[in-house]
């Protein structure tokens, strides 16, 4: 996932978790924080350690943003996606995890 489109900062982090709405389905949180000002969504993915070791962890994120990059041209702009990986996530193949994060994205309608 290219630079622009990644959500770094603990502040925005903190502000999409404090002002935006949530979807969740068994696998996975999606808050969402719409950024009217600017023309392109930035995602990030927050793993805690209740899921697994640092190598659980990074598969998940890896998988999210890749799962989110391959299906960019769909992904609505001027968004801040802020993703939430639960325990049900990590025993997952990658359709599987692919299906789930197109479904809570569904939900929160940030899909064309």
């Amino acid at each position: 996932m290219q630079k622009q489109y990644r959500l770094k900062d603990r502040a925005d982090f903190s502000r999409v978790y404090r002002y935006g709405r949530s979807w969740a389905n068994h696998q996975l949180v999606l808050y969402v924080f719409p950024r009217p000002a600017v023309d392109r969504f930035r995602v990030g993915v927050s793993a805690s350690k209740k899921i697994g070791n640092a190598v659980v962890r990074n598969r998940m994120r890896r998988v999210i943003k890749e799962v989110v990059r391959l299906h960019s041209d769909r992904v609505i702009s001027h968004v801040d996606l802020v993703f939430i990986v639960r325990k049900g996530a990590v025993d997952m193949d990658y359709e599987q995890l692919r299906k789930s994060v197109l479904h809570v994205c569904r939900k929160a309608s940030v899909l064309k």
